[in-house]
């Protein structure tokens, strides 16, 4: 009985302040007499913008005419319904207009209705617009990194940018005691594309730099020591990743290697503790490049010949699309100068540098162009390529930019040729700066069509004289009239065996 009665007194009590609570929120709605509301109707009720009421002061908003219409005004006492209850016109979801109601003193002045502000239908709606944009972005995500996970499976040679391991395994034993060309002759089985990422890396790991033997836009290139070899060491500054990849990308082309295309070795990331650097090792040689060859040495007609026709050899291997199931794209180089060609201990020379090197994609009849900003030498550049009139869609325009600048090269080293051989000088030093504008080579190649001079004393010589119609043919202003890459071999080819020139490259 005592519990009983317990249990009312506190439902009792509840009770009370439930009722209390009510009416202190039905005083404050609870209508005020002389309560002065704003308003904007021309009547007799409404002076000065002013109205007094015993009601409620009222606002509401409607768009009409592709307006948007506000109507302030005074509800009295009498006017309200239900009566003694919240009018039903201040009701917002039972009104068809939007308005305001409210029982201070200009209590309905502050009230804005924006006209963009959305209705409840709008709000439900949103989250659901919302939510289907994130599941689109997820689904093009994900289908993004299933093409690139693909793509990354197909070119299984790419170097690697992070530590993870790589999943290539070699199928023969590395020999404590091979060296880096009994490596790639033992594990690349004919592809033609250098050694596995796992024996790249291990590679780049345990070479020793020695010193420094040259600088460019990308970085340094340095001497190192691996087991007693000598190797050539290309560090990219960080800024330069994307050109560092793709000359990687480049030179692990199947079927690419070449006795006169550089040997790629291995391409390895290193952190230093200060920054990454970014390495490509590739076969030294000691002679170093085609431009310090000749800027320090002179040559004969026999290392002129081969020298000329390993390059081009070299070319029109880069440039040959072989078809098969592990066949080659053709290639175009798109810097091709004497500071990228490089001298062997035999005097013929290799390719290199193919960091700006294109693709061909004959499926899509497309061309794979790297997304560095790097261009070409502006003193190398073909005039099609100056003007900007070559078309960059078709990939025989990029072979026939070459063979201009093969023309070129051809020129500087034939200059350096002869019992009284020319000092070195670069293509065009008569005509424009020694770092020529683009604006400078444009005036000289397309304007005033001006092509290198061609010595007298060559016209004397038969082997200079057969190499100078060469060079002519490699730099005419019209691109479809020059010689492919393919023929000018067989022309220096002929030109060797016409003067008896012993070819070991």
């Amino acid at each position: 009985m005592h519990l009983y009665k317990n249990v009312l007194m506190d439902t009792l009590y509840r009770r009370k302040w439930f009722i209390i609570f009510i009416l202190s929120v039905y005083r404050r709605l609870d209508p005020v007499e002389g309560l002065k509301c704003y308003c904007n109707s021309q009547s007799e009720s409404c002076p000065n913008e002013t109205c007094e009421t015993d009601g409620f002061c009222f606002a509401s908003t409607s768009r009409r005419d592709g307006r948007q219409h506000y109507t302030f005004q005074c509800w009295g006492r009498s006017s309200v319904f239900p009566p003694g209850d919240w009018p039903i016109w201040c009701r917002a979801h039972e009104a068809p207009e939007q308005v305001f109601c409210c029982a201070t003193d200009l209590c309905n002045r502050a009230f804005v209705a924006p006209e963009s502000s959305p209705s409840a239908g709008t709000w439900h709606v949103i989250p659901w617009v919302m939510g289907l944009a994130v599941l689109f972005t997820c689904a093009a995500l994900s289908l993004w990194w299933a093409k690139r996970s693909r793509n990354l499976m197909k070119r299984g040679s790419r170097p690697l940018f992070s530590g993870e391991d790589s999943m290539c395994e070699t199928r023969h034993p590395i020999m404590g005691t091979a060296t880096i060309r009994d490596m790639i002759e033992l594990t690349t089985s004919g592809s033609g594309s250098g050694l596995p990422l796992l024996v790249q890396r291990s590679i780049a790991r345990q070479i020793q730099l020695a010193d420094i033997i040259g600088k460019g836009r990308f970085g340094e290139v340095w001497r190192g020591r691996w087991r007693g070899e000598n190797v050539a060491v290309k560090i990219f500054s960080s800024r330069e990743e994307c050109s560092w990849f793709r000359e990687a990308e480049i030179y692990q082309t199947v079927m690419l290697r070449h006795e006169n295309i550089l040997g790629f070795i291995a391409a390895d990331n290193k952190d230093n503790g200060t920054w990454t650097q970014l390495w490509l090792i590739t076969d030294y040689h000691e002679n170093g490049s085609l431009f310090d060859f000749l800027t320090a040495r002179t040559i004969d007609t026999n290392t002129l010949i081969k020298m000329a026709l390993s390059i081009a050899t070299g070319l029109a291997h880069l440039h040959m699309d072989i078809v098969g199931t592990k066949g080659k794209p053709a290639i175009a180089h798109r810097d091709l100068k004497s500071k990228n060609i490089l001298v062997k201990s035999n005097l013929s020379c290799v390719i290199g540098d193919l960091g700006l090197a294109v693709r061909h994609n004959v499926a899509a009849d497309a061309v794979d162009v790297p997304s560095t900003n790097r261009v070409g030498t502006k003193r190398y550049m073909a005039p099609e390529v100056l003007d900007e009139t070559m078309d960059t869609r078709q990939f025989d325009p990029y072979k026939r930019s070459d063979v201009y600048s093969f023309g070129l090269v051809l020129w500087e080293t034939a200059r350096r040729c002869g019992a009284l051989p020319d000092e070195y000088q670069p293509p065009y030093y008569d005509c424009v700066p020694s770092d020529p504008a683009l604006e400078d080579m444009r005036r000289a190649v397309c304007v005033e069509r001006r092509r290198p001079n061609v010595p007298n004393r060559w016209h004397s010589d038969p082997v200079l004289s057969a190499i100078s119609k060469v060079m002519k043919e490699c730099w005419y202003q019209n691109p479809a009239a020059r010689l492919t890459a393919l023929r000018i071999k067989k022309t220096l080819a002929n030109i060797a065996e016409g003067e008896q020139v012993v070819l070991k490259m």
